[in-house]
């Protein structure tokens, strides 16, 4: 998974959706990118809750947030393993409401944006995990990764991993927090059945992140999108990477 997504369906759509007890009010977006607030749903106590939270996980035991990789992804097939994610996977799981989200292929020397989205148009929720990160003065900063697989079917064609996708019949399942369920929770980490998603060319707009329109999940015709060339997206700056970072480098990055 490419790291963009959109979310466009009115709050009341979307809460009507995942059943959280607030009523926040939210524009639509069009292009939601790593490092930015993102939307999540979780339980407190017993309740559904809405939250804002920072796509970029960091782990509670990170000492300087500059020197650890951006990290927003977790693999599914190791979340249990990674020193990362292991405490985050059985007691802090959430979903990620979504109305679709973009993946990049490769068509000869350049890469192709697609928008894919649900096939009924219903929003989803992808599978994430979270944790609360504590700075050294008391500050703290709610932060997730969104949880991936390995594509099956016709997906394959765009990319080798997708977010999962959790099916409305299993959000209480996922995000029952009690550590002796995670084993359940982790079944739930399969790729999404065949059909569910369609998807299309988008115009290259979207590689900049300051754009932020309903334009960018127009279709755009093959001929169009071999006729435009992707302009050069300017190099991120990355921070060095700490040697715990780099142990977790298999859990993805921006691109």
């Amino acid at each position: 998974m490419c790291g963009r997504f959109v979310i466009t369906s009115a709050p009341a759509a979307i809460r009507a959706a995942f059943a959280y007890e607030d009523q926040p009010n939210f524009p639509a977006r069009y292009n939601i990118a790593p490092t930015q607030p993102v939307p999540v749903v979780l339980v407190d106590g017993d309740v559904r809750r809405f939250r804002l939270m920072r796509w970029g996980f960091l782990p509670s035991w990170v000492k300087d947030p500059k020197a650890f990789a951006l990290v927003i992804n977790a693999r599914g097939e190791t979340v249990l393993e990674k020193p990362a994610f292991r405490n985050a996977i059985r007691r802090r799981r959430c979903l990620v409401p979504s109305d679709g989200y973009y993946e990049w292929k490769a068509v000869g020397s350049r890469k192709q944006p697609y928008f894919i989205r649900p096939r009924d148009d219903s929003p989803i929720g992808f599978a994430g995990v979270w944790e609360t990160w504590v700075g050294p003065n008391g500050e703290e900063l709610d932060t997730l990764a969104i949880v991936t697989t390995a594509a099956a079917g016709a997906m394959t064609e765009l990319h080798d991993r997708v977010p999962v996708t959790i099916a409305p019949q299993d959000y209480a399942r996922w995000l029952d927090n009690d550590e002796t369920n995670v084993d359940g929770a982790v079944s739930l980490l399969r790729p999404p059945p065949e059909g569910q998603f369609v998807w299309y060319p988008v115009s290259s707009a979207v590689n900049r992140v300051a754009n932020d329109n309903a334009q960018l999940i127009l279709p755009i015709s093959e001929e169009e999108a071999a006729a435009t060339p992707a302009p050069k997206a300017a190099p991120a700056k990355r921070p060095a990477r700490t040697k715990a970072a780099a142990e977790d480098s298999g859990q993805g990055s921006l691109f």
